[in-house]
């Protein structure tokens, strides 16, 4: 239950927390969030029972999550179309790497100090963190830049006339409520549910996976707990390899095709994801049936691999897709996205240890496998159709 409140609190913070910065500004939600980051990563070392941990671990990843979607949204700010592939490949393989690393490293830790020391180590470098943010970050959202040289301008000239257009003070409570809405609203747009679905059923996977890795390799296998995390490396080294493909190709695709048909379209984002949906069931095979007739450890890890770079993949050519197409509104898109994703990847594995139960590690794998490939075939329908999807504009004006 720890690691699915900290997966589940993240949905939250991305859907309230970060469109509020198409309102105030990046800025200010990074600084927000870092700092009751860290508060609350200190007080789960401070828990005095499972209760306590279960409350403040989905307080931190409520807050934690917030970075996520902003971190889009300034990509978007600052990169231009044609270069985003290969920076977005790079964010997002942020996003996998800490949950491969942190049980590496959790484990010796928690093995060698005892648990509490894995929340003393985050709240340390969290709060590292916080501090490098105050001093380096920059403002990069250009309305609310626009309107802190209109404010600026007002001042010098008093003429009040200088204003941005629908950003006056007047406007400011229903262009806040539109911004904290506007992440459950869009999710009725057919291209973010349909990429918030087919994402949220990887996400599912993969924490369903992490929900295996002590049973199979510390019962299974006799790993030693700081051992056991080495066997999310498998997951981490194919995220990697998965980064370095797509942020290689993405961005050369996007040109070629963009120069083929003489103007540029968020569709173009979608071929790379082709490696992605093949990767993905053949990676759930070849670890549910080398771990279901007890094959050497290797090979359940090789196959995690395969997962990793079928996710990666994923991430990184669906959050360049919608960070594209919605660039005005990508932090309140990648939220919207979120919210379906961190659900799922809290509450698969709740049902997912009792499949596994039932049917066992082979056939459990090979069911999410078939899955896997019925929901990894919708980039097909959006790069035909996605256009005329987006002209739409349902759930977004």
């Amino acid at each position: 239950m720890t690691p699915k409140s900290r997966s589940t609190g993240p949905g939250g913070a991305k859907g309230r927390l970060s469109p509020l910065s198409e309102v105030y500004g990046r800025n200010g939600i990074y600084h927000v969030a870092n700092i009751f980051f860290t508060i609350f990563t200190a007080c789960c070392g401070l828990s005095p029972n499972v209760g306590a941990l279960l409350a403040f671990r989905l307080l931190a990843g409520f807050f934690g999550g917030a970075p996520l979607t902003n971190g889009g949204g300034t990509i978007a700010d600052i990169i231009p179309v044609k270069e985003r592939g290969f920076i977005m490949s790079i964010f997002s393989v942020s996003m996998l790497v800490g949950p491969v690393l942190g049980p590496v490293v959790g484990g010796f830790l928690a093995q060698a100090k005892g648990w509490r020391w894995i929340f003393w180590i985050l709240t340390i470098l969290s709060g590292f963190t916080t501090i490098l943010c105050f001093i380096c970050l920059r403002e990069t959202y250009s309305p609310v830049l626009l309107e802190r040289k209109a404010g600026r301008l007002r001042e010098q000239t008093h003429d009040p006339l200088y204003q941005v257009k629908g950003r006056s003070s007047q406007n400011l409570g229903p262009l806040l409520m539109a911004a904290v809405t506007r992440p459950t609203r869009m999710l009725v747009n057919p291209i973010i549910l349909g990429t918030s679905l087919h994402m949220a059923v990887m996400y599912g996977i993969i924490y369903l996976l992490f929900t295996t890795f002590s049973i199979v390799f510390q019962h299974e296998y006799g790993f030693e707990e700081g051992l056991a995390g080495l066997a999310y490396l498998g997951i981490g080294i194919g995220s990697i390899l998965g980064m370095a493909g797509f942020g290689r190709y993405s961005d050369r695709i996007y040109t070629h095709l963009s120069e083929k048909h003489h103007g540029s379209e968020p569709e173009y984002r979608l071929p790379p994801l082709i490696p992605s949906y093949f990767a993905m069931p053949i990676g759930l095979v070849i670890y549910g049936w080398t771990t279901q007739y007890h094959l050497h450890c290797i090979l359940p890890i090789i196959g995690s691999s395969f997962v990793g770079f079928s996710l990666m993949g994923c991430f990184a050519a669906i959050q360049a897709y919608l960070v594209d197409g919605f660039t005005m509104y990508t932090a309140s898109v990648l939220a919207a996205n979120s919210l379906i994703r961190s659900l799922a990847g809290g509450l698969i594995p709740l049902g997912g240890i009792g499949l596994y139960d039932r049917i066992g590690l082979g056939w459990g794998n090979t069911l999410l496998a078939f899955l896997s490939i019925v929901f990894g075939s919708s980039p097909v329908f959006f790069y035909k159709y996605g256009e005329k999807l987006r002209q739409s504009r349902i759930g977004v004006d």
